[in-house]
């Protein structure tokens, strides 16, 4: 099986960087997830964070979240995003979709009335381990159409990678994410409908969203295929 050192996750990262900075961007990370609601919660043009990332809805403990923020050249926010990891060894991904523990740390109590979660993802069923979930993805307008899916995606890869090593990362996604081919550019190899049927009333919430991801062992061999053809600088 191909694997990846810590070098080659590093320049893996550090490539992306460097081609977000030719369109402008650059990036900032942190794990205060009360912080990242603070910064998010007026950013015009973003919905809402999910109880996901919502220090008072889920529980996340230290070290098992990040966020990247990414400004412009006059540090003004254009993009956000959220990762955490879970240990599903003992369950399933479609169990902890269904139990609401996704959104909830105690979804008896906090759930709102007529609040549930089906997944009909298949593969879902399958999905255990160490799990990373990527999403609440933001991208200002002046930055869309510039190649940054990609990019976003495989720093976020990289990083979650570089932290935990999950056995899977994955993300829920609307349908037009999929019709458009977004999903494609992020560099997720796997989708399934109906992976995430959300109702949460209480939060505004009905959603039907496509399951997508991708497994550690792809993962290295993204990695490992895109440092084996970078171009090697010679000493100055």
């Amino acid at each position: 099986m191909t694997k990846c050192t810590t070098l080659d996750v590093s320049r893996y990262v550090c490539t992306k960087h460097q081609e977000a900075l030719k369109v402008g961007m650059r990036f900032k990370m942190g794990d205060d997830l009360d912080e990242y609601i603070d910064i998010t919660t007026n950013l015009y043009g973003k919905s809402p964070t999910f109880p996901k990332f919502r220090p008072d809805c889920s529980r996340i403990e230290p070290g098992r979240a990040f966020w990247i923020i990414g400004e412009d050249q006059s540090d003004k926010i254009a993009h956000v995003q959220a990762l955490r990891v879970d240990d599903l060894t003992t369950t399933t991904l479609a169990e902890h979709l269904e139990s609401l523990k996704a959104c909830y740390a105690d979804p008896k109590n906090q759930a709102g009335s007529g609040s549930s979660c089906a997944c009909h993802a298949p593969t879902a069923r399958k999905i255990t381990g160490v799990v990373a979930y990527h999403g609440d993805l933001w991208l200002r307008d002046d930055f869309r159409g510039k190649g940054l899916a990609g990019i976003l995606a495989g720093i976020a890869f990289g990083l979650a990678l570089a932290k935990w090593s999950p056995d899977f990362i994955y993300a829920l996604v609307p349908s037009w994410l999929i019709e458009r081919g977004i999903a494609d550019q992020y560099g997720y190899l796997h989708r399934e409908a109906h992976g995430s049927i959300l109702s949460l009333p209480e939060r505004g919430i009905e959603d039907d969203d496509w399951l997508i991801w991708i497994t550690r062992p792809e993962l290295f061999q993204l990695i490992k295929r895109t440092t084996t053809e970078m171009p090697v600088s010679s000493p100055s």
